[in-house]
């Protein structure tokens, strides 16, 4: 099963609008250097998310994209499936004829996969990436040594 640098560019690119995009439009220069995601790249991305009508484009200066509707309502799968990257663990492309014309001993193994990864991508918003996002950055600790408390290293002669 293959999922493509398309695939997970796109949700890198659209978990990180939905983490910014709170007060306005986000500019795909500044996901790009968040995301380390070619601006061109992007841009191929986002005509295709915002043709599906997952995101909304807004021209002019302070312009940029922002989701098209709440981060809870737009799943994995609706982005995955937006780029035209497909799912899928056969060798038929789902269409039964994997050995000569008919189907592979292993043909229901790999739908039945498909399924579950679809299900399961499908199962999971762009709000649920966020929220995990910031768990993770709330529970990063700075921590501060005092140096006048630290002892010196001892040095074997």
């Amino acid at each position: 099963m293959r999922l493509t640098t398309k695939g997970r560019f796109a949700v890198m690119a659209m978990a990180d609008l939905a983490l910014y995009g709170g007060c306005g439009p986000v500019t795909l220069s500044s996901i790009s250097e968040r995301q380390k995601i070619s601006q061109s790249y992007l841009e191929q991305l986002f005509g295709k998310l915002r043709k599906r009508n997952i995101v909304v484009a807004v021209r002019g200066p302070g312009g940029g994209y922002y989701l098209a509707r709440p981060s809870a309502q737009i799943s994995v799968a609706d982005i995955v499936v937006a780029v035209d990257e497909s799912v899928d663990a056969t060798r038929c492309g789902g269409k039964a004829n994997c050995h000569g014309e008919k189907q592979c001993i292993t043909h229901d193994l790999w739908m039945g996969l498909n399924e579950a990864l679809y299900g399961y991508m499908a199962g999971v918003s762009l709000q649920n990436l966020v929220d995990g996002a910031t768990k993770l950055k709330s529970e990063i600790k700075t921590v501060s040594i005092n140096k006048s408390m630290a002892k010196p290293a001892l040095v074997p002669m």
